[in-house]
């Protein structure tokens, strides 16, 4: 049985279908907007800074970023056909995008970056089209080594900002910085779940508050602006050269792009997780629509030329936290944004914060960003392989982004593609990956039509794949048999359809340590079958339903069954372990 059915269920006080009163879906929309609002402005403030931008471009950046996060939020919790994933997943811009959108600005102005998001907007749109076929390649090696790489290219340029202070107060920006590093710090470290989650927030308060008393915060900012009203810049435009910039850019964008992607799937699965009273299989229709809409928020970041938006990680502690995971909860939270971004005096309460605590504040974004990294290295599973690719392409990386590499080869080379160090890490990653996927054993595959006729040769094809692996009947007697009951069990979701379709089976076997993997794909079903097993742990077994026999000796006969649905097609895929005992070859 899958692991995803042996954890609790979180206390759920309303699912996603449910409609929770109007007070309690405001109330929890607030609070998602509370925790998340700092750092939707905080981002594009970093980037406009350290870029050298207007005042007026970043009043207009912020008040287009906030107002973008809204309309995405909302558009996630709404679910429209194959946009959004229909739970609360909070939008917002990413600090993964701080190095690419100030090299950007820098380049090119505005309208660079504006090019730039819409052209990368296609990465996640493309991926949501097809999900199923980058699967393999989103592997936790590739994820957590650009994720790591994030942090180790951007910190560089956040801490230039460090000593954003007049000269006659030296020691005001230190001071600032360490003590709201400290509180932040200090609240994670030792107060309670509840608590933790604020501690962002009340050490940019803290800090503000520290900076304010040694004259760093721009208190007549707060004043000038207006209690409602429009932003003070006006829309930068869209540029139409395509030149070396560009060339240069883009690149990094599509990755930046990927690994934004890769976090909103990851964020639409974990959602799933803590959404339900009775724990279920992951849908991944709706993960499919967390990608569209994240593609569609890049977009409209493009079109209004602002650091582009992706999922921002409080969803899942907000309704872990309240048990509201009501899509209310999410529309409530974008129509709050939608509102904020016409109040310029809450904004510039925000803009107003000192450097030195905007740079304390990233720090420890970032730094979280590079553990979380480096843990979905480790949880992938690390061998030898595993840990000299992660090492290499993140090392590479660090190289090339601090001119350590050849630097004057590499600004030649491309265009100068391989100087920015997410670029040249990534690459390094992937090529290395498919390089190991290119010699690892070929996997085996038959392709039939999903109709019971293909079992005799469905079990000839186990039977020759346990045979060139070296393993013992005792395993091809469970293969076989894991075959047919997935086989029957998948026939089996036809039954109920006034129209049956015809569905295409595609069968690969594939030899692991301490066992075998097979995987079934077919076109999409209604069922999930990975649900359907899981939920066979709550009836006895002395009283099996008749349908549900096949799925019962499945679950004996394999180690895991996971089943992926897509919007086009369905995954199974079954882990079925070695025999202790008996003759299972070498």
């Amino acid at each position: 049985m899958s692991n995803s059915y042996k954890q609790r269920a979180p206390a759920v006080r309303y699912e996603p279908d449910e409609n929770p009163p109007a007070a309690l879906a405001l109330g929890s929309g607030l609070q998602l907007v509370v925790l998340g609002i700092t750092s939707i402005i905080l981002i594009p403030t970093i980037v406009i800074r350290v870029a050298g931008g207007t005042d007026e471009y970043l009043s207009w950046a912020v008040f287009g970023a906030v107002t973008v996060s809204g309309i995405c939020t909302a558009l996630q919790a709404v679910r429209l056909g194959r946009v959004g994933a229909g739970y609360v997943l909070f939008m917002g811009p990413a600090g993964a995008y701080i190095g690419v959108c100030v090299s950007a600005l820098s380049e090119g102005g505005p309208s660079l970056l504006a090019t730039l998001v819409v052209a990368s907007s296609l990465v996640p749109i493309v991926i949501s089209l097809r999900l199923a076929l980058f699967r393999r390649l989103l592997t936790p090696t590739i994820v957590g080594t650009v994720n790591m790489l994030v942090p180790a290219t951007v910190l560089p340029v956040v801490f230039s900002r460090l000593a954003d202070a007049p000269d006659d107060m030296a020691l005001a920006a230190p001071l600032t910085a360490v003590a709201t590093i400290l509180v932040i710090s200090g609240i994670s470290l030792t107060a309670g779940r509840t608590l933790r989650l604020w501690a962002p927030i009340v050490g940019v308060v803290a800090g503000s508050a520290i900076g304010g008393s040694l004259g760093l915060y721009d208190l007549d900012r707060v004043a000038r602006a207006p209690w409602i009203g429009l932003p003070q810049g006006d829309w930068p435009g869209i540029g139409l050269d395509l030149g070396p910039a560009f060339v240069e850019l883009l690149p990094a964008f599509v990755f930046v792009a990927l690994i934004g992607a890769i976090q909103t799937i990851t964020a639409a699965v974990t959602i799933q997780r803590v959404s339900w009273r009775r724990p279920r299989a992951v849908d991944y229709r709706a993960v499919e629509g967390a990608a569209t809409a994240d593609g569609l928020g890049k977009l409209l970041s493009g079109l209004t030329a602002i650091v582009p938006t992706q999922t921002i990680a409080v969803s899942v502690a907000i309704v872990e936290l309240t048990g509201v995971a009501a899509r209310r909860a999410g529309i409530a939270a974008g129509g709050v944004l939608m509102v904020v971004a016409f109040l310029p005096k809450a904004l510039a309460l925000i803009l107003a914060i000192p450097s030195p605590v905007v740079v304390a504040y990233l720090t420890v974004v970032l730094a979280m960003s590079f553990v979380r990294g480096m843990t979905e290295v480790v949880q992938g599973g690390m061998d030898h392989r595993k840990g000299l690719i992660s090492g290499v392409a993140f090392w590479v990386g660090v190289g090339c982004q601090n001119d350590l590499l050849f630097p004057e080869l590499l600004a030649e080379f491309a265009g100068g593609l391989l100087r920015n160090g997410i670029t040249a890490g990534s690459v390094v990653v992937i090529l290395m990956t498919l390089f190991l996927e290119a010699t690892a054993p070929r996997r085996s595959r038959i392709e039939a039509e999903l109709n019971p006729s293909v079992l005799p040769k469905i079990r000839e094809f186990v039977s020759k794949f346990a045979s060139r692996s070296g393993m013992g009947e005792k395993m091809v007697d469970r293969l076989d048999a894991a075959s047919e009951e997935t086989l029957l069990t998948l026939i089996a979701q036809d039954e109920n359809r006034e129209k049956p379709e015809r569905r295409r089976l595609l069968l690969t076997a594939r030899k692991e340590a301490g066992g075998a993997v097979l995987e079934f794909v077919t076109a999409s079903g209604e069922e999930n079958l990975q649900n359907r097993i899981g939920l066979l742990a709550d009836t006895p077994d002395e009283v099996p339903v008749e349908r549900e026999v096949s799925l019962r000796l499945l679950r004996h006969i394999a180690s895991s069954v996971r089943h992926q649905q897509f919007h086009d097609l369905d995954i199974v895929t079954v882990h079925v372990e070695l025999p202790e005992t008996g003759d299972a070859g070498g």
